[in-house]
């Protein structure tokens, strides 16, 4: 099914943007360079999408630059592609919603859940690293970027086997099509150099959210430890070890990505955070703007047991001030 396409000015530049499925909002990005349309014939992506539209309301754009967002006017540093992402939730009307971050895309996903943990209700890694130095040596760095610069669009092996291992001729050719059709060369090499020079490491540990991260043992992009790395710095992370090698969620085996995001994503889906009855009460009143003592005394409790309903509020809720009580208790309501 081809993709209904629409667009959303951002910081970094216009976005394409589309929505698939219904149900809760997924929020995804699955990486370097995109294009909506495109990306649906490469591997498994479209059934992944699919699958994930079964449950979701999924929520798919073109990063700046990228795919059919503006090729003119465009912010491709790592700033720019978080505030295009935001955008992109604004627009497709997700106040709250879970979120899916591959590759590149990872370190984007978690730092879009620490810096809105009001809005990210769970978060799944695949792929990634805290730090794009650590995937290879500065030499190589330097000259994989050179390489795309150079010989973009080309298939060439090299580049192809950082994604799949032992590609055939039509996963070769596949790929040059997808690189000619996502991005220039100059732009998918500047997205590189953002991907290898962005260190998140002081970012997870501030992520609140419920989080997953899924990463292949023997992946030829990004070594297994950098995964586990990530999980071990997010508190409360959970790890999960899959067999393969490939890097491309949607190349090889993809159920064995789609079934435990699917079944992490559902659990958070029944569960959501659990407010008593009096806890609500408090939420709604705090989202009316009154302060500790006006709840006490509209409630006839002590303050210091209005305090304490507030503070359990953001613990549960995994926010840190009033402002995002009342985002959560507007949100509630729409969804009513």
């Amino acid at each position: 099914m081809r993709p209904r396409v629409r667009y959303t000015g951002t910081p970094a530049g216009r976005v394409a943007w589309s929505a698939s499925g219904t149900g809760p909002a997924l929020l995804c990005d699955s990486g370097w360079i995109t294009h909506l349309v495109a990306q649906r014939e490469l591997g498994a992506f479209g059934d992944v999408v699919d699958r994930l539209a079964e449950r979701f309301t999924v929520i798919r754009y073109d990063k700046p630059g990228c795919g059919l967002s503006d090729r003119d006017r465009f912010d491709l540093t790592f700033e720019g592609q978080v505030a295009a992402a935001m955008a992109v939730a604004d627009a497709a009307g997700a106040g709250r919603f879970r979120l899916f971050g591959a590759s590149q895309g990872g370190q984007l996903a978690a730092a879009i859940a620490a810096r809105h943990p009001e809005r990210v209700e769970a978060l799944v890694l695949y792929g990634t690293c805290a730090s794009g130095r650590d995937l290879a040596p500065a030499a190589v760095r330097d000259s994989v970027v050179a390489l795309v610069r150079a010989h973009w669009g080309l298939g060439l092996r090299a580049l192809a086997e950082a994604f799949v291992t032992d590609p055939s001729p039509e996963e070769v050719a596949a790929f040059a099509r997808f690189q000619r059709d996502s991005a220039s060369a100059d732009v998918a090499a500047r997205l590189l150099e953002v991907y290898y020079g962005t260190d998140i490491r002081g970012v997870l540990p501030s992520v609140r959210a419920r989080t997953l991260v899924l990463h292949r043992e023997g992946d030829t992009g990004t070594p297994f430890e950098l995964g586990r790395e990530v999980a071990a710095l997010v508190p409360g992370a959970t790890l999960v070890p899959l067999s393969g090698s490939s890097h491309l969620y949607y190349h090889g085996d993809w159920r064995s990505v789609v079934e435990p995001l699917l079944e992490f994503l559902g659990e958070d889906a029944e569960r959501g955070p659990r407010l008593t009855a009096r806890e609500l009460e408090v939420a709604e009143l705090v989202a009316q703007g009154l302060t500790n003592q006006s709840v006490a005394r509209r409630l006839g409790v002590a303050p210091r047991t209005a305090e304490s309903h507030v503070e359990n509020i953001r613990r549960k809720l995994g926010v840190r001030s009033r402002a995002q009580v009342a985002a959560w208790v507007a949100e509630r309501r729409r969804d009513r």
